[in-house]
């Protein structure tokens, strides 16, 4: 006898097919979900570390990575607290969201040497994977 594999009725039916978005249009739709979480006083990777969202901002690296990152844009200190050195970052991505004038951290790195590379840092599958996880669609994200 010979079995078929069961293929489950929600992966034929195309309400249940990922929708095809263009990276530019992924982009866009996460900006506009993220950019109200953020604030003068607050970047999005600040907001991203505080509320483990996105690419998780500030915590994504361990302490030797952090450093090794953002040592050229806002020094070291023996003294100060991994806390207080993410302070010393997120004022220098709010200062280059201004000077960049743009509203996201992640649209200033591409405007020249930066700690991240912006939205340039993230594959197609992790775009598709923050529009699963934040804007809560199945998507697959190409070029």
């Amino acid at each position: 006898m010979i079995r078929c594999p069961v293929i489950p009725t929600e992966s034929l039916d195309p309400e249940f097919a990922p929708r095809v978005w263009t990276r530019p249009e992924a982009i866009a739709r996460l900006r506009a979900h993220l950019l109200p979480m953020t604030d003068e006083e607050s970047s999005l990777c600040r907001v991203a570390a505080e509320r483990g969202v996105f690419c998780f901002g500030f915590r994504r690296w361990n302490a030797a990575e952090f450093d090794r990152r953002w040592r050229d844009f806002i020094g070291r200190s023996s003294h100060l607290s991994r806390a207080q050195m993410e302070e010393f970052a997120n004022l220098w991505q709010l200062t280059e969201q201004s000077r960049c004038r743009v509203a996201l951290a992640c649209d200033a790195a591409a405007s020249g040497p930066s700690p991240c590379r912006g939205w340039d840092e993230f594959s197609n599958d992790e775009l598709a994977r923050f529009c699963s996880d934040l804007l809560g669609q199945n998507v697959d994200v190409v070029e």
